[in-house]
């Protein structure tokens, strides 16, 4: 995401739009006709983290980009969608999950600065106060909260899920709308049709996808030989990872592909809070943001608080 489309604009006017008018993709819609928005805190966290100047600070010289960028995505999200609720999915880094356990080497290499790790302990504390839920438990990834609200909210109405992870395409549904980050700010909106497009798969066979093909960012290494085009004719063929092995596919790798797969399927059993329509508390967050001297942003929650969206 370039810095530009993060950036904290003085003069209050409304923030971009997420890249489609509200309400496509949605077949059906939630309480009230509002849907509820489930956002990757980390994957925005980062993408802010370096996309925007490190000389953004804020009280006490801490330092503030990874803050104001995600807060500007989430005032954007709130603005454009109007979701009834929104909750905020985060990792625990200091607790592996059982895809560490199951996989050496999983996501090794990924180091973080330490200003970057200081602003993911306090960004859940904005989210609180906007009126927001934030959701993390050791054990589970943010991805894992993402899939068990969709599965669980998805009955009853429209659920966005907005992350930067191809792995939540897994969660598209009739229901389910992955709203995915691109260049210049935009979020593409993601729906079922858009992973076959991409993909050339369905959304339900997209663990089987990842297993097949590897993921280097995860270091999921895949089937020996075989790419995302191979990956995707191998599924039109057999429709699954264990109907294919099953015809004595990949009989020296038949174990470590079934690994793959259960790594790269998000957990719907993640534990989630109830997630009742929420008001945001504008003034609350406009409080904060002073308090941490990002006086812009305290500036736009003021005028948000007087003025709130309908």
């Amino acid at each position: 995401m370039q810095v530009g489309a993060l950036s904290d604009r003085p003069d209050g006017r409304k923030l971009r739009p997420v890249g489609a008018s509200p309400g496509r993709n949605r077949l059906v819609k939630g309480e009230g006709g509002r849907p509820l928005l489930v956002i990757d805190g980390d994957s925005f966290a980062h993408r802010s983290y370096h996309a925007l100047p490190k000389t953004i600070r804020r009280d006490r010289n801490r330092p503030a980009g990874a803050i104001l960028g995600f807060a500007n995505v989430l005032l954007r999200l709130y603005l454009d969608e109007r979701p009834r609720a929104v909750l905020v999915a985060w990792d625990t880094l200091e607790a592996e999950t059982y895809r560490q356990e199951a996989l050496e080497g999983y996501q090794q290499g990924r180091e973080f600065d330490d200003e970057i790790i200081e602003q993911l302990d306090v960004i859940p504390e904005f989210v609180s106060a906007c009126g927001f839920l934030n959701v993390k438990a050791a054990g589970y990834e943010a991805d894992d909260f993402l899939a068990a609200a969709a599965r669980r909210d998805a009955r009853h109405g429209a659920v966005l899920i907005a992350s930067g992870d191809r792995d939540a395409f897994q969660l598209a549904s009739p229901n389910t709308t992955i709203l995915y980050p691109q260049r210049g700010g935009v979020m593409v909106r993601i729906g079922p049709a858009e992973v076959r497009a991409r993909y050339g798969v369905e959304p339900a066979q997209v663990p089987d996808f990842i297993a097949l093909r590897g993921d280097s960012s995860d270091n999921i290494p895949g089937a020996p030989g075989v790419g995302a085009k191979g990956a995707a004719a191998l599924l039109g063929r057999y429709g699954s990872l264990e109907r294919l092995l099953a015809d004595g596919r990949f009989p020296a790798y038949r174990e470590q592909l079934r690994k793959f797969r259960s790594i790269a399927t998000m957990d719907w059993k993640a534990p989630i809070p109830a997630l009742r329509n929420q008001k945001p508390t504008w003034a609350k967050a406009a409080a904060l943001a002073k308090r941490w001297q990002l006086n812009q942003l305290a500036g736009r929650l003021a005028r948000l608080a007087e003025d709130p969206p309908s």
